[in-house]
């Protein structure tokens, strides 16, 4: 015999043998009580997500009014988190509320005389809240009417209604700004706010009903004028006086938009928007014209919030005369992240104070061409003083007992601080670098091992660097000497240890913030670094000491000069007759001209790449854009070695080059695993240091680069 049993969804076969029946009852009956149990489990715990809610808020209601003398009324109530209405009508004694579902029109005919509407909004768990309105149903004529009208202070397109009149049920209001409109209903004495799109004249029309058919009406035109305020520094796009004119070049379109993404470190209401279509021009841009010139006596760190949809776009910034366009200066910044604000900073510690600077302009994705892409950007602000000052070079972790610890407040180490036996152990932690740039730039060199935490997934020793406190951040530093300040620019850049951060501690790697603010304090002559930083209910402390290191014209970051013939292949040194880049290699291969080649000064070198560069077929590529390819992907660890007197430098580190990955001493590679040990160019400094040309005999040819300053 067989049985079948539902269970669910699935039907269980029970075979049966003579004899067994009542052993097989008993078993049945006991499935079923299970089964039944279970079931009766799993709706209890469905319905514990109900005790989370609250009762219904907001409770309001429109009134309106059938002006025919029948005394009719309509209502529409409405609430957040309601299912039902409970309504009492104030017109009949010991009234029994009437049940109304939700989104139905509510009518109800009075006699003359006033009364208490009752509205009671239900939630699904039965709990309550309770709205009650007076309304005066009245057949006469309203008399008296009063009409209130109120400007915004801040913002001159919102503008404020009430109305009150003898004999008045309900307030018709029109702002008079869309064709065909529908007036707000109100009733007597209650405010409405109307905010306009536009600057222009309007005209308000109030309209006093009662349950009569006849109406008494006010109408008044107001002017709004447009936003007139000059354009000072800082710039928040949250002024409603302020005219913010962009100036928009090759083809750009730009505006003041909602911020289309209040998160972040950057949760303001107003932001600007810049839009390069598919038919911007690679230079297009757009720039606003400041009251006065800049004042760059004292600060030259410009800061800049950004929203863009792609990590790795050149965001040119310039200041420029109001009259001469050749007077100006600008520095390129890369966005480091897509799709999220961060903030990029503008070093203009070189900039000719001789001169004044009115307009300040901005190009995204500085020369490659319109794609539709939108950019956003906010709070341009001039602050902080040269990144320089005081903290060029390269600095460790003090190997002393108490060099870094954490403590309940600011200095104090009581809690825990490294000891003489965890200096041993961790000296793979000692030996980190980090490396503060003359050009502002910044870099954690921590060479094949540091210390990994549990919270990195290591356990605790000397590891393998984990990303993104691997040293391959594209950072930058500001120094404010007068906040006593130093910020870190960049997602996985960091001083001291990885973990810590303004207002708590890392527990995972993917959430490392985008910059770091430490307290700096200098000591000995500026050879000794106390950094502090409140991680939220504590307080790491750091000491670092300056690296006597070498000196070098070199230090800083570099990239290839984007121009027509900046790197090129001939049969001679400087002849690029063979081949040579043009204009439109350098759009083409804007992924290799954003490429950066830094050098510490603790000699270290490192190819920085983002998430892309030109991959040639040699590296199985196509060329074209992609993904760097090991060993010339940036992972290298890499020193460099500058021969003043015999007008060389050379690379140390498989993996590591200058100007293309392919050109070797003697030879180009045709497979990466090829790739030399080191790698000596041919260099020339020029421009004040700021111009590096290197060339390269490659036993068939000679390549030339030239390389520009960052």
């Amino acid at each position: 015999m067989i049985s079948p049993m539902v269970t669910g969804h699935k039907i269980l076969i029970i075979n049966t043998i003579p004899g067994k029946m009542n052993q097989l009852k008993k078993i049945t009956v006991l499935l079923v009580i299970i089964l039944f149990a279970i079931s009766c489990k799993k709706d209890v715990n469905d319905l514990s997500a109900l005790d989370k809610v609250n009762a219904p808020s907001n409770v309001t209601a429109m009134f309106d009014i059938t002006q025919d003398n029948s005394g009719l009324i309509t209502i529409l109530p409405n609430a957040e988190g309601a299912t039902k209405y409970m309504v009492t009508f104030g017109d009949t004694i010991d009234e029994t509320p009437t049940e109304y579902g939700l989104n139905e029109t509510i009518t109800h005919t009075y006699t003359e005389g006033v009364y208490n509407v009752g509205i009671t909004a239900v939630g699904i768990t039965g709990l309550t809240a309770k709205f009650e309105q007076e309304i005066n149903v009245t057949f006469k004529a309203p008399e008296n009417l009063v009409v209130t009208i109120v400007q915004d202070e801040t913002n001159p397109l919102k503008f404020s209604v009430s109305a009150k009149a003898d004999f008045a049920t309900i307030m018709d209001i029109y702002f008079g700004d869309v064709e065909n409109e529908e007036p707000v209903h109100a009733l007597p004495e209650e405010v409405v706010e109307h905010t306009y799109s536009d600057p222009g004249d309007y005209i308000i029309r109030v309209i006093a009903k009662s349950a009569g058919a006849a109406i008494t009406e006010y109408s008044d035109t107001i002017t709004i004028s447009p936003a007139s305020d000059p354009v000072n520094l800082p710039i928040d796009f949250e002024s409603f006086t302020v005219n913010y004119a962009f100036s928009d070049f090759g083809n750009v379109v730009s505006a003041v938009v909602d911020n289309p993404d209040q998160s972040g470190i950057n949760t303001s209401a107003k932001v600007a928007q810049s839009t390069k279509p598919s038919d911007a021009q690679t230079w297009g841009g757009t720039f606003l014209t400041l009251e006065n010139p800049i004042d760059f006596s004292t600060k030259k760190i410009f800061k800049v919030k950004v929203w863009s949809p792609k990590a790795g776009a050149v965001v040119k910034l310039k200041v420029e005369n109001l009259t001469d366009g050749d007077i100006s200066a600008e520095v390129d910044a890369v966005t480091t992240v897509a799709n999220e604000w961060e903030e990029l900073t503008y070093d203009f510690s070189f900039i000719d104070t001789g001169n004044d600077y009115q307009k300040v302009v901005i190009f995204f994705d500085f020369n490659n061409p319109g794609d539709d892409a939108t950019y956003y950007f906010d709070d341009i602000t001039l602050t902080g003083s040269a990144p320089g000052s005081g903290l060029a070079g390269t600095w460790k972790m003090a190997p002393e007992a108490g060099s870094f610890g954490v403590g309940p407040s600011q200095g104090d180490m009581s809690w825990w601080a490294i000891d003489e036996a965890g200096i041993s152990e961790r000296a793979c932690f000692f030996d980190d670098s980090y490396v503060f740039g003359t050009d502002g730039s910044f870099t954690n060199v921590l060479g094949d091992e540091t210390w990994i935490e549990a919270w990195q997934g290591g356990g605790d020793a000397c590891g393998t660097p984990v990303p993104p406190h691997d040293g391959t951040a594209i950072a930058t530093y500001t120094y404010d000497a007068g906040a006593g300040t130093v910020t870190i620019n960049g997602k996985g850049a960091y001083l001291g240890i990885p973990k810590a951060y303004n207002g708590g501690e890392l527990t995972t790697p993917d959430d490392a913030p985008d910059s770091i603010t430490y307290i700096i304090d200098l000591q000995d002559d500026g050879n000794t670094m106390i950094l502090d930083i409140d991680v939220g209910g504590s307080w790491w402390r750091f000491k670092l000491v300056k690296d006597a290191g070498v000196t070098s014209p070199l230090t800083g970051t570099w990239q290839m000069a984007p121009e027509a013939a900046s790197f090129g292949v001939g049969p001679s040194q400087g002849d690029m007759s063979w081949w040579a880049i043009d204009d439109a290699g350098v759009s083409e291969r804007a992924c290799f001209f954003d490429d950066s080649y830094v050098f510490g000064a603790d000699v270290s070198f490192s190819n920085v790449l983002g998430d892309e560069t030109w991959i040639e077929g040699w590296q199985g590529g196509n060329d074209a854009c992609g993904t760097p390819v090991a060993p010339h992907d940036g992972t290298a660890v890499a020193t460099y070695t500058y021969d003043e007197g015999a007008g060389t430098v050379t690379i140390n580190g498989k993996g590591a080059y200058l100007g293309i990955p392919k050109a070797y001493n003697g030879g180009e590679l045709t497979t990466p695993d090829d790739a030399p040990d080191s790698i000596t160019y041919i260099i020339d400094l020029q421009d004040n240091g700021n111009t590096m040309i290197l060339d390269i005999d490659v036993g068939t040819g000679w390549w030339r680069f030239k390389l520009v300053k960052n």
